[in-house]
This record gives C-alpha cells, sequence and structure tokens, in this order.
C-alpha cells in the first residue's frame, strides 16, 4: 500500500507497522531481540508492528535505528530547503565588469516665465 496523504492516521500507522515487521522478519530478527537491541521492552515492538497508537516516537526511532532505517528520516522530514536566488546571493561572486560613472545632477531649471527677460 502507498502511503498518502488522504490515508487516516489508523491507516498509515498499520502500514507503516507492517513494513517494519515485514523488515525485520526478512533480516531474520525476533521482536525479542529487536526490543533488547533498541532498548526498548518487546511490547514497544509488538505496538509499532500492529500500528497502536499509544507508542513513543523514541521507541520508534530506537528501532529504525536497529533496521537500519534512519535514512528515512531524512525524507520523511527534510532540512529547509534555501531557494535558487538564496544560494546566488550567499554565494557573492567577484565582480566581472565595471559600472559607468553616474551623471552629474542637473541644476534646478529657472521657473519659467511669460516674455523675454529684461
Amino acid at each position: 500500500m502507498k502511503i498518502s496523504p488522504n490515508l487516516t492516521d489508523r491507516a498509515i500507522l498499520t502500514e507503516l507497522g507492517r513494513r517494519l515487521a515485514a523488515i525485520r522478519i526478512a533480516r531474520n530478527i525476533t521482536q525479542a531481540a529487536l526490543a533488547e537491541q533498541a532498548g526498548v521492552s518487546k511490547r514497544t515492538v509488538e505496538r509499532l508492528e500492529s500500528g497502536a497508537v499509544a507508542i513513543q516516537l523514541s521507541g520508534l526511532i530506537r528501532v529504525c535505528r536497529v533496521l537500519g532505517l534512519m535514512e528515512g528520516f531524512d525524507v520523511l522530514v527534510p532540512d529547509e530547503a534555501t531557494s535558487p536566488m538564496a544560494q546566488l546571493k550567499s554565494q557573492r561572486r567577484q565582480r566581472q565588469r565595471a559600472t559607468s560613472m553616474k551623471p552629474a545632477p542637473r541644476k534646478a531649471a529657472q521657473p519659467w516665465t511669460w516674455g523675454d527677460p529684461e
């Protein structure tokens, strides 16, 4: 099953638990051995695999660490990416060309009046 935003929380937890159990079994690790290596109780592993809501995030992290799944957290919660414009501004490239001097400001014009000056 693909995890998507339109699934319920319970469905997502159940799918994550199913995946963790499948990985554990594929690596031939018992629930008790995984719990011992992760430093959590066997009941915590059982709850994770059943999709139970009453688990702590630290238990999930410990189990994922033992199963070698820590890289997935980078995808789960990615680091804030900087925009391409911010990256360009941060590079502070050296100037390649000189700019021309700005023209001197013009003198203020005399107010216009009718007739010839006398």
